[in-house]
C-alpha cells in the first residue's frame, strides 16, 4: 500500500483502524474510500455477524470430514462455495481453516481440526485457503500456535521445543502461507515458551514475516490481545473485538507516550489496507468471484467421500455394505442420532442451517416406503437441548418499565447476540428479553423444560411458573460461562399435537465495561423420558426383524465443543450396550460413528460393518444413504489414528499443571507415537477399505540432483466395482536412525480412479522436509543423507512396495 495514503491519516484514525469497531468488523475510513471490512467465523460455512438460526448458512462437513477425503482439489472446492457464502452475507474476511494438530484425541476441538500429521494437514489447508481466496475472501489461517488443547487455553503456557515446533506445529503454517499465500493468520490465546502468542515477536516478527514472507494482516483470536505495547512490538496487527479493546485509543495514547515507535502503527496500517484491497473493501469493486457451483450439492459429495469404511466383514458370503435394495430390502434404523443428527461440534464453529436432513429422512428417501423401521434404542445424551422443533418463538425486548423496545422471530430456543440487538434495541434501555410463543408437542407425555445461562429467570409453560431466580456460572472459560451449562427446570404433561404457551424471560445483566456488549440465553427442551430397558428391547425386536440393522452413535455437544477438553473416549449413555445387543441378534449389523474425533468402540469386532461418518453437515443422511445403498463409495481415510481405548493412546495429557503443559512427546504424535511405542491402534492412520479391492504392481523412485525425488506407483483395481484408492508414500529412515526420528512420516499421496481390472499409475511428489531434521542448535533445518525406504501402500499399517531412496 502506498505511503501517501498512510500518510494522509492521523494518528488516531491510524490506530482506530487497528482495532474492531464493534464485534465481526474493523472501521471504515471514507476519505480514503476504506469500507468497514467483515469478518466472520467458519470453518464449515459462514455464520455471518448474526449467531442466530434466523439467518441460516450452508453447513459443510466438519474439517476432520473434510481431512478424510484426502483431497486438496476437494478442499480448495470447499472454499470457493464458501467464498461464495461470505460475499452473500456481506463477509470479506473467513476466519478459517484451523490447522493446529490432533496432538491427543482427548482435544475438545479436535473436529475442527484436520489431522494429526502435519504434510495432511497442510495439504488439505492449502487447497482450503486458495479456494476462499480465488472468491476474493481472505482466509485467516488459526489458531497460530500449539493452541492444540481447550483447558486452560486462555493462559495455558505450552512448552514446546524448537524441534517440535519446526517438525509438527509450525509446519502446516508454513506450508501454507508459502503454497497457499493467506491474506490473514490469527494469533492464539496461549503462551508458547512463555510468551503469549499475541505478543510473540520471535514467531510473528522474525518467523512468520521475516522467514516466511507473510504480507498479510496478523489478527488476535477474540479478546487474546491483553497489553497494547508488548502486542504493537510483537507483531499483533489487529485486536478484536471492539469497541473495547488494548489497541484504537489506547494504542494511539502509547505511541505519544514515545513507548510504541508510530512505524510499527503504520507498518501494520499498511498490512490492514493492503487486506481492504484484496478483499474489496477499498476504494473499486470487489475482485470478480469464480463461477460457483451448488453448495448444498457439494456438501453431501464432501460427506460421502469422507465416509471411512473401517471394517466391512462378510455375510452369507458377502460384505455387509453395500446394501443391496433389489431384494425388498428390510431396514431397521437405530439411535437417537439417526432421528436428530449431529451435524458440527460445538463452540465458534456453529452455524445454523437452512435445512438439516438426518440419517432417517435420508434412507426413507432412498427406500421404498415401509423398508425402514425407526426405533431409538438409546439416546446419545440425557441432557436438554435448545427448544427447535414444534416451537414457534419470538424475542421481545424490553426496557425497566415493561416498554416494548422491538422484537424479532426465533427459528428456536436460543438468544445469542454479540453487540448485534433487534433492530431499533439500544444496550443502554434494554432491561429484560422474553423469549415466547407456542409448543406443539410430536408425543404425548412429560416433558422436560429448562434454561441454559447466566442471570435471572422466570420459565412458564402452559400457565405454570416452573423457575423464578437466578443461575450462576459454573465454567472457567469465560465463552462457556457465557451460556452457562443446561439445568432442568420441571416437567409438564402435555398432549400431542395440542398447542400450549411457553415464555423463558431473562433479565439482562447491566454492562459493567464488559469487553462485548453480549446478551446470551437459552430456552431448552427435552421429549418425554421413556425406560431405557423399554427402549432397547424396541430396538432389539426391530433388529431381529430386518435384513439389516444401522446403528447411528454419536457425541454431543457437551462431549465434542471450543472450550473444554475430553476426559474420556467412551460414547455417552448407553449406546455401547445399544450396538452389542443389536448385534447379538442380526448378523448384518452396521454401526455408523457419528462424532468429529475418536471414541472407544468396544463392540468393533462383533459387528459387520463400522463406518466413520465424522460430524457430516447439513446433508448427512442423503449422504449417508448413497454410501450405504453404494450409490457411491466411502472413499475417505483416517487422518488420525484411532485408538482401540483411551489408555492405549501414547499421548493424552492436556490438563495443564501449575499453568503449563509440556509436550513432553517431542516429535512424537500420532502415528509417529503409536509406532515408537510399538502399540496397536483399532485403526491406523490412513486406513480405509472401500467397496473394491487394489493389488500394489510396482513402485518407482525417480529423484533429481537434490533429496526432492517422485514415487510412481502402479495399482490395479482387482474387484467387481469402480473405486477411488488413495495412495500413500511412507518414508522410512535409514536403519540405526529410528531413537532420534520418527520410524517413518507421510512423504506424500495421490488420488486415482480405475474400473474393474483396470491399472493407473499415481505419481507421487515426496515432500523434501521427509529427509531433514530441525537442528535447534544451528537453528536451521538439517538434511539427513543415508538410504531412505520409500513404501508405497494403504496406510501406515498396510504398505504393500518398498523402494530404497539414496540421499547424498
Amino acid at each position: 500500500m502506498s505511503d501517501d495514503v498512510v500518510d494522509t491519516l492521523d494518528l488516531d484514525t491510524k490506530a482506530r483502524l487497528l482495532a474492531g469497531q464493534d464485534m465481526w468488523s474493523l472501521p471504515g475510513v471514507p476519505a480514503i474510500g476504506l469500507r468497514p471490512i467483515v469478518m466472520s467465523d467458519g470453518p464449515v460455512g459462514v455464520r455471518g455477524v448474526r449467531w442466530t438460526a434466523d439467518d441460516p448458512s450452508l453447513a459443510l462437513p466438519s474439517p476432520t470430514a473434510l481431512a478424510a477425503t484426502w483431497d486438496p482439489s476437494l478442499a480448495r472446492r470447499a472454499g470457493r462455495v464458501l467464498a461464495a457464502e461470505a460475499r452473500r452475507k456481506g463477509v470479506h474476511v473467513l476466519l478459517a481453516p484451523t490447522v493446529n494438530l490432533h496432538r491427543s484425541p482427548l482435544g475438545g476441538r479436535h473436529f475442527e481440526a484436520y489431522s494429526e500429521d502435519p504434510y495432511l494437514t497442510a495439504s488439505i489447508g492449502t487447497g482450503y485457503v486458495r479456494g476462499v481466496q480465488d472468491g476474493g475472501v481472505a482466509a485467516v489461517v488459526k489458531h497460530f500456535v500449539a493452541n492444540d488443547a481447550e483447558t486452560e487455553r486462555f493462559t495455558v503456557n505450552n512448552k514446546v521445543s524448537g524441534r517440535a515446533l519446526r517438525e509438527l506445529y509450525l509446519a502446516p503454517f508454513e506450508a501454507i502461507v508459502k503454497d497457499a499465500r493467506p491474506w490473514g493468520v490469527m494469533a492464539a490465546y496461549n503462551q508458547v515458551n512463555g510468551v503469549t502468542m499475541t505478543e510473540h515477536g520471535h514467531l510473528l516478527n522474525d518467523v512468520l514475516r521475516g522467514e516466511w514472507g507473510f504480507d498479510g494482516v496478523v489478527v488476535s483470536d477474540w479478546l487474546a490481545a491483553r497489553d497494547t505495547v508488548r502486542a504493537a512490538l510483537g507483531g499483533l496487527d489487529v485486536a478484536m473485538p471492539g469497541p473495547a479493546t488494548v489497541y484504537g485509543p489506547a494504542l494511539a495514547e502509547a505511541v505519544r507516550a514515545g513507548v510504541v515507535p508510530e512505524s510499527v502503527v503504520d507498518d501494520a496500517v499498511r498490512r490492514v489496507l493492503r487486506l481492504a484491497a484484496r478483499v474489496g473493501a477499498l476504494g473499486g469493486e470487489p475482485p470478480l468471484a469464480p463461477d460457483g457451483e451448488d453448495g448444498v450439492a457439494l456438501a453431501r459429495e464432501i460427506a460421502g467421500r469422507s465416509f471411512v469404511l473401517v471394517r466391512n466383514a462378510p455375510v452369507c458370503g458377502t460384505p455387509a455394505l453395500p446394501l443391496d435394495p433389489a431384494q425388498g430390502l428390510r431396514v431397521a434404523l437405530l439411535g437417537g442420532a439417526a432421528r436428530d443428527a449431529r451435524i458440527l461440534g460445538g463452540g465458534s464453529a456453529q452455524v445454523f442451517p437452512a435445512r438439516v436432513v438426518p440419517p432417517l429422512d435420508g434412507l426413507r428417501a432412498a427406500l421404498p416406503e415401509g423398508a425402514v423401521t425407526y426405533a431409538v434404542g438409546a439416546d446419545p445424551g440425557d441432557e436438554l437441548l435448545v427448544a427447535g422443533a414444534g416451537f414457534a418463538l419470538r424475542a421481545v425486548c424490553r426496557d425497566a418499565a415493561g416498554r416494548v423496545l422491538g422484537e424479532e422471530r426465533m427459528p428456536d430456543g436460543m438468544v445469542q447476540w454479540l453487540g448485534d440487538l433487534p433492530a431499533g434495541v439500544e444496550r443502554a434501555a434494554l432491561h429484560a428479553v422474553e423469549v415466547t410463543g407456542t409448543f406443539t408437542p410430536r408425543e404425548s407425555g412429560a416433558h422436560l423444560f429448562g434454561t441454559k445461562g447466566v442471570g435471572a429467570f422466570r420459565l412458564v409453560v402452559d400457565g405454570r411458573t416452573l423457575f423464578d431466580g437466578e443461575q450462576g456460572a459454573d465454567h472457567a472459560d469465560p465463552f462457556e460461562a457465557f451460556l452457562g451449562s443446561p439445568v432442568e427446570r420441571g416437567r409438564v404433561a402435555l398432549e400431542a399435537g395440542e398447542a400450549v404457551e411457553v415464555s423463558l424471560t431473562y433479565v439482562v445483566a447491566e454492562p459493567a465495561g464488559a469487553p462485548i456488549e453480549a446478551v446470551g440465553f437459552c430456552l431448552l427442551h427435552r421429549d418425554p423420558e421413556r425406560d431405557a430397558e423399554e427402549l432397547l428391547a424396541e430396538a432389539v425386536a426391530a433388529a431381529a426383524s430386518a435384513d439389516a440393522a444401522v446403528v447411528v452413535v454419536a457425541t454431543t455437544e457437551r462431549v465434542e465443543s471450543e472450550g473444554f477438553d475430553r476426559s474420556t473416549l467412551a460414547l455417552p449413555g448407553r449406546q455401547d450396550e445399544l450396538v452389542a445387543k443389536v448385534a447379538a441378534v442380526n448378523p448384518r449389523t452396521v454401526v455408523v460413528v457419528n462424532a468429529g474425533s475418536p471414541v472407544e468402540l468396544p463392540w468393533r469386532d462383533d459387528v459387520a460393518a463400522v463406518l466413520m461418518g465424522w460430524f457430516p453437515g447439513q446433508e448427512a443422511g442423503g449422504a449417508l444413504a448413497d454410501v450405504l445403498l453404494g450409490v457411491c463409495e466411502p472413499g475417505g481415510r483416517l487422518p488420525t489414528t484411532w485408538p482401540a481405548r483411551l489408555a492405549d493412546a501414547p499421548v493424552t495429557r492436556v490438563a495443564p499443571v501449575a499453568g503449563e503443559l509440556a509436550y513432553e512427546e517431542e516429535v512424537f504424535i500420532g502415528y509417529r507415537a503409536w509406532e515408537k511405542a510399538r502399540a496397536t491402534p483399532a485403526y491406523a492412520f490412513g486406513h480405509g477399505l472401500g467397496y473394491t479391492d487394489w493389488s500394489y504392481e510396482s513402485l518407482d523412485i525417480d529423484r533429481g540432483a537434490t533429496a526432492a525425488a517422485t514415487a510412481r506407483v502402479r495399482v490395479r483395481n482387482t474387484g467387481s466395482r469402480p473405486g477411488r484408492e488413495v495412495v500413500q508414500i511412507y518414508l522410512a529412515v535409514p536403519p540405526g536412525d529410528e531413537a532420534a526420528r520418527p520410524a517413518r512420516r507421510l512423504a506424500g499421496f495421490a488420488s486415482v480412479e480405475a474400473g474393474p481390472g483396470e491399472a493407473v499409475e499415481a505419481v507421487v511428489a515426496l515432500d523434501p522436509r521427509a529427509f531433514e531434521v530441525w537442528d535447534d542448535e544451528a537453528a536451521d533445518r538439517r538434511r539427513i543423507p543415508g538410504t531412505y525406504t520409500a513404501e508405497a501402500g494403504r496406510s501406515i499399517a498396510d504398505r504393500r512396495l518398498t523402494a530404497p531412496v539414496e540421499v547424498p
